[in-house]
This record gives C-alpha cells, sequence and structure tokens, in this order.
C-alpha cells in the first residue's frame, strides 16, 4: 500500500472532542472488522525493527505461544477501548501492561513508534479499504486518545499534534525498518498463527495476503518476496470490492468488541491480571521494547 497524506482537513482542536466515546464507536460499531485487521499489520510492522524482534525472538512467547500473545493484546487494548483510559478495566489494563514491561529495559523512542502505529495504521487501512475513510474528527479522536494511553504508561516527549507524531512514525521506519533473521522468525510465526484460524484449503493463501497488503519496507524487513502480480491484484480487488459493499449493508445496531467474542486462550473467561507472559520471562536482556510491544503481541 502506498503512504496517506496525514494532513487534517479541518483544524479540529481537542477541546471540542470526546476521544473516549468517538474510539469506542469505531471500534464498536463502525469499524470493528476494520481495526482488527490494521492493527495485525501494526504488529507486524514493530517486527521489521531488529531490537525490536530480537527480544521477542528471545522470550519465545511468539514462536511458541503466539496465540496467547495474540489474545493477550487483544484483550489488553480491547478493554482500553471499550471502557476508557478512565474506567475501573480501562486502568486495570493499562496498569497489568506497566507491570508486564517494567521487567525490560525499553529504549523510549520504541515505545512511541508503537504507539503510533495504534493511530496510523487505521487510518492507512481505512483509506485504502475501509468503507469509508475516517474523518478528521475521528483521525483527531485516535490521537487523542491513544496519546493519553501513552501519557499513563509514562512515555515522554509524546509529539503534541497529529501531524508531529505522524512525521516521527515516518522517520522512525526509514531509520530503523531493515532485514534481519528474526524479523523473518517472528512475522512468520504469525502469519503461521493467522493460518491455524482457517480451513486447511484456505490456510496456504496467508501468506500471500499478508505480503500483498504488506508494503515494500515491510516486505524488505522480513525478507518476504512479493507475491505474483496477479495474485496481488486479486487480493486488493477482493478488498475494495468488500470496501464496496460494505456501506449498503444495515448498520450495526449493536456493539462488537472482540473483548466480547469467544476466546482460544481463555475459553471459561479471564481476569485482566492474568494476561500476559509469565513472570519468569527473561528480563536482563539489553535488547529494547517489550513492555509495549507486549501488549501488541498479535493484535487486537
Amino acid at each position: 500500500m502506498s503512504d496517506l497524506n496525514p494532513t487534517l482537513p479541518l483544524a479540529v482542536s481537542s477541546a471540542e472532542i470526546d476521544p473516549v466515546a468517538i474510539c469506542y464507536r469505531l471500534a464498536g460499531y463502525d469499524f470493528p472488522w476494520e481495526l482488527n485487521r490494521s492493527l495485525e499489520i501494526a504488529v507486524l510492522k514493530t517486527f521489521c525493527v531488529p531490537r525490536i524482534s530480537s527480544l521477542l525472538r528471545k522470550t519465545g512467547e511468539f514462536e511458541f505461544r503466539p496465540q496467547k500473545r495474540y489474545d493477550d493484546t487483544t484483550l489488553i487494548l480491547g478493554n482500553i477501548l471499550k471502557w476508557g483510559y478512565d474506567s475501573s478495566r480501562g486502568q486495570a489494563a493499562i496498569a497489568q501492561m506497566n507491570r508486564i514491561h517494567q521487567r525490560f529495559h525499553i529504549y523510549n523512542e520504541d515505545f512511541l513508534y508503537v504507539l503510533s502505529t495504534l493511530i496510523y495504521e487505521p487510518v492507512r487501512w481505512n483509506q485504502f479499504f475501509g468503507w469509508r475513510p475516517f474523518t478528521s474528527l475521528e483521525k483527531q479522536a485516535l490521537f487523542e486518545f491513544w496519546r493519553v494511553v501513552g501519557q499513563r504508561m509514562g512515555l515522554h516527549h509524546i509529539p503534541n499534534t497529529y501531524e508531529a507524531f505522524y512525521d516521527f512514525n515516518r522517520a522512525y521506519e526509514a531509520e530503523h525498518f531493515q532485514y534481519h533473521p528474526d524479523n523473518r522468525a517472528v512475522g512468520d510465526a504469525v502469519v503461521k498463527l493467522m493460518q491455524g484460524w482457517l480451513p486447511a484449503i484456505a490456510a496456504p493463501l496467508v501468506p500471500n495476503l499478508v505480503r500483498a497488503i504488506a508494503d515494500e519496507p515491510m516486505q524488505t524487513a522480513f525478507g518476504w518476496p512479493a507475491p505474483p502480480p496477479w495474485l496481488n491484484q486479486v487480493i486488493v480487488q477482493g478488498l475494495q470490492l468488500r470496501q464496496r459493499l460494505m456501506p449498503w449493508l444495515p448498520k450495526r445496531q449493536r456493539p462488537h468488541f472482540s473483548v466480547d467474542q469467544a476466546n482460544r486462550t481463555y475459553p471459561e473467561g479471564y481476569q485482566i491480571n492474568q494476561l500476559g507472559p509469565a513472570a519468569t520471562t527473561h528480563s536482563s536482556s539489553r535488547c529494547p521494547f517489550l513492555r509495549m510491544r507486549s501488549v501488541l503481541r498479535g493484535e487486537l
């Protein structure tokens, strides 16, 4: 996918919006499927950074417990989105996220990049494959929402505007995306997990589907070959067909949050303090990241 223009069409004051209410509507009513897919891409993008993927590979979480990592991330992020960062469950999810990651040395800029993907990957996905793009108000709400979450994680130097954070996102990728075997190992593990969600006859399509959606810097960083042009075109046209059909379908009358759906790891339910890797996970590695990266272990 080519890049997007992040500029907000109209100046929007943060005092004019309710980020929690807007993100609740986006995640629960307007774009639950789109947000899930875009955040899966966001997770894969973080694996394009060798110092992130190397730590994740050392923990073994994605290679040996990928479904649990995916579900833990889904539930942590899902509780924040559904209930808001001021709710008891939202606060508990942020606190658990911080407890999980405080054992690791993590660069602030890596935290900021992961946070930025939660804003710009949904915007990018909707521009190309959503049934409508986000409005300027919705873009600003996403920025304000995740900026508050970042503040409550104790992150420093979070950019003050939507455009400035976007510029950081682009500059970080240009500097840090590069091929490494750990990128490939962790990325392939996630693709294999996705294949397991589908019937055996459809599973072989998943790698080509992911590679078709990935942009060229992602393909290079993973060492993934681009799919054949004809297959890439079929996949993109299929997503665009859904894009054209969705506006004709009835509007969703009830919220559809991932935290309310059946869960493979916790079929009998869960407590927020159960989420995340075991406390015995190695924490002395100097290779940065897991704090927020754990939260993004596979998607929303």
